[in-house]
């Protein structure tokens, strides 16, 4: 059949399926894209002559609309994903930070920028880049580095085994990520007699790797052997839909569960075993059985610096890890035993191999008491009080209530993200309630990866959180939300400025310096910093920008208006926007977790170099963790 590549290409990503334990289902939910003279001949063409086939969802930013095929994805758990496509130059380059988050976080999601001509004919072309040194550079040469694979269609024919090898990378758990077929422009409208195999419907069958047997033995041998072991639960177990398999592993062994920001609700917080969050910010209750355990069994975590406090979490002199993960990668860190395996079966295979043990009674008995004791602590800090203002903890609190068992909670970048991983009460038993984008904990990735969710998700209640910095980075897909009916409730925290970052630096001996949103007043410049006298809050009005965009808002001052109008976004048909101003000051303790942010060795100010005191003496607890052949 005589097709372009373009349209080729479209039917093909129509036609392609993926298949695990049986179920079977599209791969690609549609194309969200933004056309310009670089791809609108050709994509643009080819998906309106073949619309039927592959849905089109226009968007308004190209960073993200990579955020909402990377939302889809991890709410499918990687079974599915949407083509992006834009033109070449600003919005090829606009979705490499897109691409970095969908890498980082192992999420599948196919790009499909223009290119140059690859005649080079009316050489240089608008917005190409022009490398003396390198005539076959194009701005699309960006995306290399955060792409898991990259493929430049320079003839016709060469689509075949590009397409072919984008699946392959796309539909594999170890190595997905980001997938860039750049499209020259000129290429993607000429012709060729196209194979009716590459057309015809194909399956993907993701495979669940079983352990090897003899790792097995030897990880249930180091169980054994083991007085205080410790599950550390990552996003690949809710990957592997192996979250039903963690509750009967922990229930067989009584073994205390800890979570990743990726994990976090890979066990249900009611769980007796269930420590929630650990690391730089974790529960006192994971933290304190992780500096005591002398087993670590991390399963689906790449074991992020946030994760093991900066490699200071673990501290017993002998501990041992055990990893589980489907990418050889990560099960080989910390010299631990590697187990490269889909986290189910290997769950379910480690549960068989000990048969008839169970982990130390004291030991048991201290995770649950050490988690009853930091639920209590939840309660009282999620607790409405009295005050000029609320406190970000409570907001949380009530986005929780809210959720309830399928609410979905989305959060990226800020303060919210380890507020959330410490507070959020787990309660869906599939694990899909907490979606918190920590990989690359990406600013404005909120409202995109929501509605992400939500395609994904249609009968959950999507709630994104997002801080007015976030907010400010990425607004303008509400629009898309609007026009496309998706029902996101986006709670819009008000703090005036970077909180997060500005609790960051009192904590090394700054004053917030750069991080508040001010303007000067009396005609003096602004002190940007804390307790700065002569600025007020900039006058911006988040809310009314949210209605501009078409969204029907909210505005709350308290935590009982908050929870009323939580009620009201229930039942609204659209996208709903909360405002709420919250104190920037009163935020979640950090609990007994450290991460490693370097202070200037050499400073004038007393509270800095006292700072670099505390720094050093914490520094002094991180480990290599090595062990010995």
């Amino acid at each position: 059949m005589r097709l372009t590549v373009a349209q080729a290409l479209v039917r093909f990503l129509a036609a392609q399926e993926v298949e695990r334990d049986g179920r079977r289902e599209r791969f690609f939910a549609g194309c969200l894209g933004i056309f310009g003279h670089g791809n609108i001949a050709g994509l643009g063409q080819a998906l309106q002559q073949h619309r039927d086939l592959l849905g089109f969802h226009q968007a308004r930013n190209e960073q993200a609309m990579v955020h909402i095929a990377a939302g889809y994805a991890r709410q499918r758990n990687r079974l599915g994903t949407f083509a992006c496509t834009s033109s070449v130059g600003p919005g090829a380059t606009n979705m490499v930070t897109g691409a970095a988050l969908a890498t980082i976080n192992r999420l599948p999601v196919l790009l499909l920028p223009g290119d140059t001509f690859d005649t080079r004919t009316p050489h240089p072309v608008l917005q190409q880049l022009e490398a003396p040194h390198d005539a076959t550079l194009s701005v699309n040469d960006c995306l290399k580095p955060v792409s898991r694979y990259f493929e430049r269609v320079q003839r016709p024919e060469q689509l075949v085994p590009a397409a072919l090898e984008a699946m392959r990378v796309l539909t594999d758990p170890a190595d997905t990520g980001a997938v860039t077929l750049a499209l020259p422009e000129d290429v993607q409208t000429e012709a060729f007699e196209v194979p009716e195999a590459f057309l015809a419907p194909r399956v993907w069958t993701v495979f669940r790797q079983p352990p090897a047997p003899e790792a097995v033995q030897r990880a249930a041998g180091l169980v054994r052997g083991a007085r205080r072991p410790l599950v550390v639960a990552g996003g690949g177990v809710i990957y592997a839909e192996a979250t039903a398999a963690l509750r009967a592993f922990a229930g067989a062994t009584g073994i205390p569960v800890a979570e990743t920001q990726a994990g976090r609700g890979a066990l249900e917080s009611e769980h007796p075993l269930s420590l929630g969050a650990v690391g730089a910010t974790g529960t006192t209750a994971a933290n304190r059985l992780a500096r005591e355990a002398d087993l670590v069994i991390g399963i689906g975590t790449r074991w992020s610096d946030f994760t093991t406090a900066s490699k200071s979490a673990f501290q017993d002199p002998d501990v041992r890890f055990v990893n589980v993960n489907v990418a050889a990668f990560d099960a080989a860190k910390h010299s631990g035993l590697a187990v490269v395996a889909d986290a189910r079966v290997a769950l379910d295979a480690l549960r068989e191999a000990l048969a008839g043990h169970r982990s130390d009674e004291a030991w048991e008995r201290r995770a649950g008491e050490e988690a009853a004791g930091f639920a209590e602590e939840v309660a009282r800090l999620v607790a409405a009080r009295d005050g000029a203002l609320p406190h970000q903890a409570a907001v949380i609190g009530a986005v929780n209530d809210a959720a309830g068992e399928t609410g979905v909670v989305v959060c990226a970048a800020g303060s919210m993200p380890g507020d959330l991983h410490k507070l959020w009460r787990a309660r869906d038993p599939d694990g899909k309630g907490y979606h918190v984008e920590y990989g690359y904990s990406c600013m404005g990735y909120e409202i995109p990866g929501g509605m992400g969710v939500k395609l994904a998700a249609p009968e959950r209640e999507v709630y994104v959180m997002v801080g007015d910095g976030s907010y400010l980075m990425m607004p303008g897909e509400l629009p898309t939300a609007v026009a496309e009916g998706i029902k996101i409730v986006v709670v819009l925290v008000d703090n005036h400025g970077y909180a997060s970052i500005g609790a960051l630096s009192r904590s090394l001996g700054g004053s917030g310096f750069g991080t508040h949103y001010r303007q000067p007043a009396n005609g003096r410049p602004v002190l940007d910093a804390d307790g700065a006298t002569d600025a007020r809050p900039l006058p911006v009005d988040l809310a009314a920008n949210a209605e501009s965009l078409g969204l029907r808002v909210l505005r709350t001052r308290t935590i009982d208006e908050l929870r009323g109008a939580l009620e009201q976004a229930r039942a609204a048909a659209g996208p709903v926007a909360i405002h709420i101003e919250v104190d920037r000051y009163e935020g979640v303790p950090a609990y007994e977790g450290w991460w490693d942010v370097p202070v200037a060795e050499v400073a004038d100010d007393p509270a800095v170099q006292a700072a670099r005191a505390d720094y050093e003496r914490a520094r002094r607890t991180q480990r290599n963790h090595v062990e010995a052949p």
